[in-house]
């Protein structure tokens, strides 16, 4: 009953959202899964920088918030030009650096969710302009269970000379509860970039470039995109 009416209601499952290039600082408090890290084709491993993102405003509610979260095999974007994973042959970057998010619902009223996302971008040796637009997605799920909705949006992303760029993205989900006594614990909402299959099993492998280490990103120009 609760897929069903979800499902029929996919329209109402709503993200509209609104984007703010930042420059991107310290961070706390970043949540990641899957396995440990490991440097790959020699590249050396550069300090994480601590980045943040403002946090949003805490409400009360008529129960829990539905879990949010960055899908580990889809959090980064990284581009070869040819097959050999080498720093070399490195074109455009992407991460998802951080993600926080609230929601509101009283009665029997829908889902409010509001989320906050943290990208970063970089060019790498093979960066052939100095724009680039990065896909990505989000995903309304039945908690550990079916995809309810998904949606995917486009960063169109300046880098205007320089190596690396910045971006927040603020979306806001509704989700339509079947009955009053539906939670937030039945939902989870997950975030990841378009990714091919090899740069899915790139990242599963834990192995990474850290291409735009030691440089400090820059305000992008992205285009607000309208939902």
């Amino acid at each position: 009953m609760l897929m069903r009416r979800v499902l029929t209601a996919l329209a109402a499952i709503s993200i509209a959202a609104s984007v703010l290039p930042v420059a991107a600082q310290a961070q706390s408090g970043r949540q990641r899964g899957g396995g440990g890290q490991q440097q790959a084709s020699g590249q050396d491993e550069a300090p994480r920088r601590a980045i943040r993102i403002a946090p949003l405003s805490r409400r009360a509610n008529a129960g829990p918030c539905p879990y949010v979260k960055i899908l580990y095999d889809a959090a980064r974007y990284v581009e070869f030009e040819g097959e050999r994973a080498a720093i070399a042959n490195v074109g455009y970057t992407g991460e998802i650096e951080n993600l926080t998010s609230d929601c509101q619902y009283r009665g029997d009223e829908p889902i409010r969710l509001d989320m906050r996302v943290l990208f970063q971008f970089g060019r790498g040796p093979q960066a052939a302009g100095d724009q680039r637009t990065y896909r990505y997605w989000v995903a309304v799920t039945e908690r550990n269970s079916a995809i309810l909705a998904k949606e995917y949006f486009d960063i169109p992303v300046n880098f205007a000379g320089q190596r690396t760029a910045a971006v927040t993205e603020d979306r806001t989900i509704t989700i339509p509860r079947a009955e009053i006594t539906t939670n937030g614990s039945n939902f989870e909402v997950l975030v990841g970039f378009d990714v091919t299959p090899d740069m899915a099993e790139f990242n599963r492998s834990g192995s990474r470039f850290r291409v735009n280490a030691g440089t400090t990103p820059v305000p992008a120009t992205a285009a607000p995109t309208s939902e």
